[in-house]
């Protein structure tokens, strides 16, 4: 089970990162750019979810685009879904507390991929 604190610890452990708090939600950036963040659910969104809503915020998450939603969504349901108008974007959403601590390590790392300038990755990756 992961917590918000793993959420942290791997984004800002990546290359040229960025935390930012607006004070009513976190959000992670490279290169200007969102590649993770807090996303409070709103009232339709928690009862079109039912009990598959997380208990608080869900990892927003970056994808490459939206054939990876669509395969996350699938293998992974206990952690990974979308709401209205997140599905034809290349975004996912993430229930933290039913991650594992190796789930977000990709999730986030790939979600920073999408959006990290070349030099960063080559920085990664070497």
């Amino acid at each position: 089970m992961a917590s918000w604190d793993d959420v942290r610890r791997v984004a800002s452990a990546l290359p040229g990162v960025v935390e930012e708090d607006n004070g009513h939600s976190r959000s992670w950036r490279v290169g200007g750019k969102a590649f993770a963040w807090e996303r409070v659910l709103r009232r339709g969104e928690r009862a079109l979810l039912a009990d598959r809503a997380p208990d608080g915020p869900a990892l927003g998450l970056r994808t490459a685009d939206a054939d990876v939603v669509d395969v996350l969504v699938r293998t992974r349901p206990d952690v990974f879904f979308t709401v209205a108008g997140y599905g034809v974007h290349p975004m996912v959403l993430a229930d933290v507390a039913a991650a594992s601590p190796d789930d977000l390590e990709e999730a986030i790392t790939e979600a920073w991929e999408c959006r990290a300038p070349r030099r960063l990755r080559e920085r990664l990756e070497g």
